[in-house]
């Protein structure tokens, strides 16, 4: 900061206080050490990139200062900035300098000397004059006061402030007094640097009369008016005031060349008459005269309007200055070009910014509108951009003008040169003569200039191939023979390595290798040659299409794999067109083989010519004769069956175990038995002089179970003439059944079952199915039973269906959420007689706050239909963070929705789920849950589709409805466990002792119901007996055979066959074991009367009912004499409710 009276070289300084220098430090990074500065100087050329003749730098040292050139007036400039440049590989340096203020202004009057009249009726405090110094500096230099030295005589005071002369309170002028007043105006500099003007005001003090014009309340008006304000404002009111009160006239003398203001005639009011426009005019100044009409009655004012600014212009960019610039490439902070723009606005709405707008990671542009590369642009990906540099200025809400710069990369050449492929690959035709070119390389050198020349690298390469260095062509340098190089071990292919050299290249690698791999094409020197040159054999005069004669073979001495090597046959029609029509050769197997039924007589000879053609550039073939001769009838031998069918064969049986005997006949002829179709895995084979047939190899019912064979009896003698004839007669088919063993064990679709139970589940829930077994009949069907630890009540905690592997929930789980149950399933096949396999089970218990429902568009019924789709989607996201995670369905529903969710929709559905954690065999947390299902609902969205159908997708997913979840829960609880709490709080409520007697009791009961579910799982499913030889159920023992006890609470033992009641039972569930009627033996004294009165009279009628499960109806009891309508009418008289579900009922 220098202040403006500074002298020429004074060196400017850092801050205000003048104190410290502003130091510039020019760093060198091939100095290491900064010790003394003189001797480190970096000998940098540091410039200024404006105000160069105000302002210069030191020219030498570490730190350079800026010193004053030529004086500087902040009356004229307050702020210089400008950029310092020259330092490498850094930016340039923005400099702001601020010009401090000096008191070199003296306050000044608009006049010399001032001339007024007053007059004697002149009242206190009315102005006289308004007087006015300006002074152009800042601050306390700035501020005028004012003061009268002589001549006021006590009878006129100044404001020294606003330096208005005023009559003081209590003085009377006299007529014909006058006063010339010495009046200084002085700024607030300190008293040493004070600066300060005089004027004289002439005062004649005349008598009052009426004609004493109209007097201004100021003889100088000032005020700011916004550009932007609007048309017919108001900006001032000039009424003047009338010692007579005559009327007074207003009018613009002077100042308004352009009738810019109105001037209200009669009322003094100035208005705005047309728009203002700061940066055409900002300030002026208007002569306004106030006349009564009289001589002499004309006052007049100054009023000085300031024209305030408004952000109304963009800034504009100077067009003189070039906007094509060039930069060269690989370089990073280098110079680009300078731009400049202006805004004529004032203050901040007239400080112009920059900004790169489309590339500001590659350019940067600094605050004077240099332009400089932010990174080292590569011209081979990009060599011309067009910049677009946005300039605004620094309103709040800025204008803003773009200007388009073309910028030029220019080339280096630092670029290798590319091939044009990655791989060349050629065929060359073997024995192509030297100097033929195979192959033209074309490498690219992104510069713009290069100089690109090819070699051969690999040594070897050079004996067998030339390249040209300039063209890049490839020739052979001698002949290349195919089988000359197999021989070698070279192959059919050569592959060598091919270099592209760019000379002027000034970055290393300069250089480009690529892979050439040329293929020698084998011409196909060597035509198929049959392995004889005649073929004989032998056909059946009723032989069937297709019946195999004999065999052809043709071998290529080309070598193997090479089209010319692979050889294919067919028949000449122009050597043999009869035998061509009747015979026909295989392509590919060289098999001759009959092209129709034949029909022809025996002993004729007919001659086929096949030809062995390769598939060679150019093909090459060869030809042989096969003579085909018709057998005589009598020396084909005849099977007794066509069809041969044996006594089933186990699939264990041991290796060589006769299946069966084939049987064929012939007249004087030793006959040769073969299997010829149908044996492809060798699992059978035939003795050649017997016919019977044996096993050969281990069966395996599960894969196959039927095996049809074809059996061939041929004549010794053709045999070993190696001249077999099939025919209709000499063919025979054998059909194999293989019979199933119990040779596999159970084999479970898991090694882990894991499942769930809510903490409501009713006891008998379904809650898994398990397993399948490879055989089949009586060996695939299993029976189940469970390794489960008791509970701490010696209960059972599930039971498994014997028949049908459903596990079942058999105790209820009441507050066991976050426990879970781990026990074991064995499975034995053949009813439990066979092989065993045993699987884990882990069952968890959850409630509903594990749970999430997946809420969906589609009705609940296609959910249900596809649920097992669906869920397999869903269990896939989740394994996608727990890994073998099982996802559970609880429920499927109508959607409900409202307040309480009391409200259904079944046009959408309510799938609930949770999540089962295999390491902790626990729910997962259902914020868990949801985060795993809700974050990846829009990919479950798309794989639902196919089964949700178009529209179908997933609403939501949310939390269940717990409080729907407690009043279900409430529900599923049994009235007769609510009566026992009840009964049981006022039993304590009377006496302890009866509590213990109530729990034990409770046991006893719950002992009784898991024996019963016990003996319900023994039954078989549907309630039909096992096969023969399946183990059953002892059920006499499991009761036990003891007297009917009958109890006060209704609990009732049976100890013989029965069928299924349905009564409200104490245990907690509605079903238990009561007698068919045609089976009740009761135990003396008890008849099936009392055990019916029992539950009539111990109940009340609307707590128990009987249903009928005759099925078939039980018939008339025998020795009894109680037919089932008798029964039946008993318990209609006595008012006992009945549901029956047969005909008997």
């Amino acid at each position: 900061m220098p202040r403006e009276s500074s002298p020429v070289g004074t060196t400017i300084s850092a801050s205000a206080n003048l104190i410290a220098p502003l130091g510039i430090i020019a760093l060198d990074n091939d100095i290491e050490e900064f010790v003394v500065p003189s001797a480190k100087d970096p000998m940098l050329k540091i410039t200024l990139d404006d105000y160069t003749s105000i302002f210069g730098l030191t020219p030498t040292g570490l730190i350079r200062y800026l010193r004053l050139l030529k004086p500087v007036d902040r009356e004229k400039q307050m702020a210089y900035t400008f950029t310092v440049d020259g330092v490498q590989q850094s930016s340039p340096v923005t400099v702001n300098i601020l010009v401090i203020d000096a008191n070199d202004n003296t306050p000044t009057f608009g006049e010399v000397s001032y001339s007024v009249d007053v007059f004697t009726d002149m009242q206190p405090g009315e102005t006289v004059l308004q007087l006015t110094a300006a002074d152009a500096d800042e601050g306390l230099n700035g501020l005028v006061t004012y003061e009268i030295l002589t001549g006021a005589q006590g009878d006129f005071i100044i404001s020294n402030r606003t330096g208005r002369i005023t009559v003081p309170p209590g003085v009377t002028l006299s007529v014909g007094r006058s006063y010339a007043l010495t009046v200084k105006a002085s700024d607030s500099a300190p008293e040493t640097q004070r600066r300060s003007s005089i004027t004289t005001v002439y005062i004649e003090v005349l008598p009052p009369n009426n004609q004493s014009p109209p007097r201004f309340p100021l003889l100088t008006y000032s005020l700011e008016v916004s550009e932007a304000m609007r048309i017919g404002a108001i900006l001032l009111n000039l009424q003047a005031t009338d010692r007579e009160n005559d009327p007074i006239t207003y009018r613009i003398v002077s100042g308004d060349t352009q009738k810019l203001f109105n001037l209200s005639e009669t009322i003094g009011l100035l208005l705005l008459g047309k728009p203002l426009d700061r940066e055409t005019t900002e300030q002026y100044r208007l002569i306004i005269t106030a006349s009564d009409g009289n001589p002499g009655g004309t006052s007049t004012t100054t009023v000085n309007i300031i024209v305030t600014d408004v952000n109304d212009n963009d800034p504009e960019f100077d067009f003189n200055i070039p906007i094509n610039f060039t930069v060269r490439e690989e370089e990073a902070k280098i110079f680009v070009g300078q731009i400049r723009a202006v805004d004529p606005d004032a203050g901040a709405n007239g400080q112009v910014r920059y900004r790169i707008v489309n590339h500001p990671d590659l350019f940067m542009v600094s605050d004077n509108g240099s332009i400089y590369t932010q990174v080292p642009l590569d011209r081979e990906l990009r060599s011309q951009y067009d910049l677009v540099v946005e300039a605004s200025d620094g309103a709040v809400d800025p204008r803003r003008t773009t200007l388009t710069l073309s910028i030029q990369v220019a080339d280096i050449d630092d670029n290798s040169p590319v091939f044009s492929q990655q791989t060349y690959v050629v065929n060359v035709p073997e024995n192509s003569p030297v100097g033929t070119v195979v192959l033209k390389l074309s490498a690219m050198d992104s510069d713009l200039i290069s100089n690109v020349t090819y070699r051969i690298k690999t040594e070897s390469a050079r004996q067998l191939f030339s390249l040209n260095p300039v063209t890049g062509e490839l020739a052979v340098q001698q002949t290349l023979d195919f089988e000359d190089l197999a021989a070698m071990g070279m192959g059919a292919s050569y592959t060598f390595q091919v270099e592209a050299v760019d000379q002027g290249g000034v970055m290393p690698p300069g250089q480009a290798t690529v892979t050439v791999r040329i293929t020698v094409r084998d011409m196909n020197d060597f035509a198929p040659m049959f392995s004889q040159n005649l073929y004989k054999g032998m056909v059946a005069p009723n032989a069937e299409k297709g019946t195999v004669i004999t065999t052809v073979l043709a071998e290529d001495q080309d070598p193997p794999g090479t089209p010319a090597s692979f050889v294919r046959y067919r028949v000449d029609l122009d050597l043999s067109p009869y035998s061509g029509s009747i015979f026909d050769v295989e392509e590919v197997t060289g098999r001759v083989i009959t092209k129709v039924n034949l029909n022809e007589e025996p002993s004729v000879t007919f001659k086929l010519f096949v030809i062995a053609f390769d598939n060679g550039e150019p093909v090459k073939s060869n030809s042989t004769l096969v003579e085909i001769t018709v057998l005589q009838p009598s020396r084909i031998p005849i099977f007794t069956q066509e069809e041969y069918r044996f006594p089933l064969v186990r699939e264990l049986a041991p290796f060589g175990t006769p299946v069966g005997t084939v049987l064929a006949a012939a007249i004087n002829q030793t006959i040769f038995y073969s299997i010829v179709a149908g044996n492809d895995l060798g699992h059978f084979q035939v003795n050649n002089k017997t016919g019977v047939i044996s096993t050969a190899k281990p069966l395996d019912y599960e894969n196959v179970t039927t095996y049809i064979l074809r059996v061939q009896a041929d004549s010794m003698e053709v045999v070993m003439a190696n001249l077999r004839v099939p025919s209709k007669t000499n063919t025979a088919k054998v059909f194999i059944e293989v019979q199933d063993e119990n040779d596999h064990h159970p084999v479970f679709s898991m090694k882990l079952y894991i499942g769930g139970v809510t903490e409501d589940t009713k006891i008998f829930s379904s809650v898994l199915k398990i397993a399948t077994d490879k055989d089949t009949g009586n060996y695939s069907e299993m029976a189940y039973r469970l390794i489960i630890p008791p509970t701490q009540e010696g209960q059972d905690s599930f039971v498994i269906e014997t028949y049908t592997g459903i596990i079942k929930s058999a105790i209820m789980f009441r507050n066991m959420r976050r426990s879970y149950f781990k026990f074991q399933v064995i499975a034995t096949d053949d009813y439990g007689k066979g092989l065993s396999s045993s699987a884990e089970v882990v069952v968890s218990v959850v409630n509903a706050l594990d749970m999430q429902v997946v809420v969906s568009t589609v009705p609940p019924t296609l959910v249900e239909e596809k649920k097992e789709q669906l869920i397999s989607i869903l269990e896939r996201h989740v394994q996608d963070q727990i890994p073998g995670a099982k996802v559970i369905v609880e429920s499927i529903g109508p959607r409900r929705h409202g307040d309480g969710y009391e409200l259904e929709d079944y046009s959408k559905s309510d799938l609930m789920v949770y999540a089962i954690d295999p390491l902790t065999n626990r729910a997962i947390s259902p914020k868990e849950l949801f985060k795993f299902l809700d974050g990846n609902v829009l990919e479950i969205n798309k794989e639902f589709q196919p089964y949700l159908g178009e529209g179908g997708r997933i609403l939501e997913i949310r939390s269940p409805d717990i409080v729907a979840s407690v009043k279900k829960a409430a529900q599923a609880v049994g009235y007769t466990e609510g009566a026992l709490l009840a009964l049981a709080i006022i039993i304590i409520l009377c006496c302890i002792p009866a509590i213990l007697i109530v729990m034990v009791t409770y046991k006893q009961r719950q002992a009784e119901c898991a024996k019963t579910a016990r003996i319900q799982m023994a039954l078989p499913p549907g309630g039909k007996a096992p096969t023969a030889g399946a183990p059953t159920t002892n059920l006499y023992e499991e009761l036990g055979d003891r007297p009917l006890p009958v109890w006060l609470s209704t609990t009732v033992t049976l100890s013989f066959p029965f069928h299924l009641f349905s009564l409200n039972h104490p245990c907690g569930y509605r079903d238990i074991l009561l007698p068919c009627l045609h089976s009740l033996h009761c135990p003396p004294p008890f008849s099936f009367w009392d055990l019916v009165f029992h539950f009539h009279s111990s109940l009340s009628l609307s707590n128990i009912s009987f249903m009928c499960l005759f099925n078939p109806p039980c018939p008339k009891a025998n020795g009894l004499g109680i037919p089932p309508s008798r029964a039946l009418s008993f318990l209609i008289h006595h008012n006992i409710p009945l549901m029956g579900r047969s005909k008997a009922c």
